[in-house]
């Protein structure tokens, strides 16, 4: 379940400018360029604010909000301290930084803030400063967005959609541009939506079969060998879980999903925290499945759900928000977009565009500060622009692209059934995440269509690489990383825009580059999906019910909620994954079972496992056998 947009809303996400990258200027610089103003690059994809229909200004007293993003200080210093907290033998293991010390050491400048701050005073816009040193949430009106940037903040409308937005392009004194990373919010346009992945064809099988799984917590903790942990005493007891979301839920809802499940939790455990001024119900179900599944596992420890408005400095302001109040060492979301909406969005189309780099900071600080991170790498399987972007090339998922947070992958657990029209489907053991093996009976129900194959084909585990970010040094050298075996069954056209199926799948072997995701992968199939308690938006108890999920915005809060249990039984935070556990899954006692097997019984659409390897682009290091996971983190 995830979050996306629309292509078109792609290449406006959310108006961030990119600033040129140069050294911080000192105070006695800035006083000699006041007056010289810059252009700013929009980093907007000229498609919308060119082809949009501008018809009227924005009345001047509008209030809006923007967030202003500071570059970090010595970024290289402080990716070398986050691996060496993880590595056992460095002089800063386990040594994690406080709110305060990565403000001093790799916030920007107090004079930077100061000078920021005092510049957007002079127009009336008043700014809130997070402790770090590098978010900046500044409130004013239109009319002064317009003269401090120097821009037109206007009424548009583009194929139906109407927003506001800035066609002419912005400027900013030379000393003040010079320090920005990105500037999100002078538009509305782009809306973040989750994708909460139910089952779309309900499917009835013959007696004497399986069919599809409703499970509980109880079956992922038989699963995935979690049970030793609880024997040793584990509960979760002194540690918090935070969720990041932009949508509201019923907290009763979660309240009630653990007594029906038997699960004694500890009482008022869930704090709601709105961030700039909190969200509708528009994706409650996200919410709710996100605090009742990493509560369920964790049951003892406390739960923050930090609600952001559904914009893009909303999104930033909720992981600011949890990473500055530093309450919990476990943070998990489950909304996301691809790297193709990203792309699209910038407009030279630059290997690091501000937008990832703005949440790939505040991840960066995250993993300074012993706070291990979990992303859900998306639900159309190596295809994740088909979901926002409508077009058929390979893509992966942004945030979970990121090398500072761990990506969360998805499997489908055996089952089987025989449908009335006589299509037999078995799933014999757990594979990768894709809907292909439906692919039978989607044909014999007619959806083989154009418009079918998005709604049903195209639905899968997130994974591939990442064209945003470079391969991070913990998976440089890790056999299966940046080579691949895939099960070629779709050729899009030249422009990505269109696809046709091809009659037979195709095994191809290839190479690539960047990022690689997932980086582990749990259950995710919404067929052998795990229950939810929901009632009605803002109606507790109305309603009320269980129903059946899946996607991976499943496993990451899953992640987190075991994260929490086994951070109970640690002297100290486990702290970032993905630096560990690459040398976990190469050691002689791996914690991780790689799916590593080829062809179309474990691939996510395109990617499927290579014999031998420990790492594939379908499922990452594989599943996880928790109790050695927890031992392997005892033994650091």
């Amino acid at each position: 379940m995830q979050k996306f947009l629309k292509y078109v809303s792609s290449a406006i996400l959310s108006l961030f400018l990119i600033f040129a990258s140069v050294p911080a200027f000192a105070a006695s610089s800035a006083a000699g360029s006041n007056s010289q103003l810059d252009p700013i690059s929009q980093g907007t994809g000229s498609a919308v604010l060119d082809n949009a229909s501008y018809f009227g200004d924005l009345p001047d007293s509008t209030p809006i909000t923007v967030d202003i993003i500071l570059k970090a200080s010595h970024e290289g210093q402080l990716q070398k301290f986050i691996d060496q907290s993880v590595t056992p033998g460095s002089s800063n293991y386990h040594k994690y930084l406080s709110v305060k010390d990565f403000s001093e050491l790799y916030g920007a400048p107090s004079q930077t803030v100061s000078d920021l701050t005092a510049y957007l005073k002079k127009f009336n816009i008043d700014s809130k400063v997070y402790p770090d040193n590098l978010v900046v949430t500044a409130s004013g009106t239109v009319g002064d967005f317009n003269q401090a940037f120097s821009v037109n903040i206007q009424k548009a409308k583009y194929k139906g959609k109407t927003f506001h937005a800035t066609k002419k392009g912005p400027k900013a004194p030379r000393y003040i541009a010079k320090h920005v990373l990105a500037i999100l919010g002078l538009s509305d346009y782009s809306k973040m939506t989750p994708s909460a992945v139910r089952q779309p064809v309900e499917i009835k099988p013959n007696d004497g079969t399986t069919g599809p799984l409703n499970l509980n917590p109880s079956d992922l903790i038989k699963q995935y060998n979690v049970g030793p942990l609880y024997d040793k005493g584990y509960t979760g007891e002194g540690q918090t879980i935070d969720i990041v979301t932009l949508a509201d839920f019923n907290p009763q809802d979660a309240y009630e999903f653990w007594k029906e499940e038997g699960i004694a939790t500890k009482p008022g455990r869930i704090g709601v925290k709105p961030v700039d001024g909190g969200s509708g119900f528009d994706g409650y179900d996200e919410t709710s499945l996100d605090v009742e599944q990493s509560g369920a596992l964790a049951p003892q420890a406390n739960i923050n759900v930090y609600v952001g408005s559904n914009t893009d400095p909303g999104f930033v302001d909720a992981f600011a928000s949890a990473i500055n109040e530093n309450e919990a060492s476990q943070i998990s979301v489950s909304w996301g977009e691809s790297e193709t909406i990203i792309n699209a969005a910038v407009a030279d189309k630059t290997e690091d565009p501000a937008y990832a780099q703005v949440f790939n900071q505040l991840f960066e600080q995250a993993a300074s500060q012993g706070i291990s991170m979990f992303a859900s790498a998306g639900d159309a399987g190596s295809y994740d622009a088909t979901r926002d972007a409508g077009t058929y090339n390979l893509a992966v998922d942004n945030p979970a692209d990121s090398p500072y947070i761990t990506a969360a992958g998805g499997t489908t657990l055996p089952w089987s059934y025989v449908t009335k029209t006589g299509v037999n489907i078995d799933i014999t053991k757990e594979r990768a995440w894709s809907w292909d093996y439906l692919y039978p009976y989607f044909d014999s129900r007619g959806l083989n269509t154009p418009d079918g194959w998005l709604n049903y084909y195209f639905v899968g585990g997130g994974g591939g690489f990442s064209t945003v970010f470079n391969t991070p040094a913990y998976q440089k050298g890790v056999a299966g990383v940046n080579s691949y075996t895939a099960v070629k069954q779709w050729q899009p056209s030249s422009d990505f825009s269109s696809v046709t199926r091809l009659a037979s799948p195709e095994i191809v072997t290839g190479s690539g580059t960047g990022r690689n995701l997932p980086d582990v992968s749990l259950n995710a199939d919404p067929y052998t999906g795990y229950k939810v308690y929901m009632s009605d938006p803002g109606q507790p108890g109305t309603n009320a019910g269980f129903v059946t999920y899946g996607g991976t915005s499943v496993v990451s809060p899953q992640l987190a909620g075991l994260t929490a249990l086994m951070n109970s039984g640690q002297k100290s935070p486990i702290g970032f994954w993905n630096d560990q556990i690459y040398r976990f899954a190469q050691g002689s006692d791996s914690p991780f079972h790689p799916l590593n097997t080829t062809g179309t019984d474990n691939d996510n659409l395109f990617f499927t496992g290579t014999p031998g390897t420990i790492y594939n682009q379908s499922t990452g290091l594989g599943t996880i056998d928790f109790t050695k996971l927890d031992q392997a983190f005892k033994s650091r």
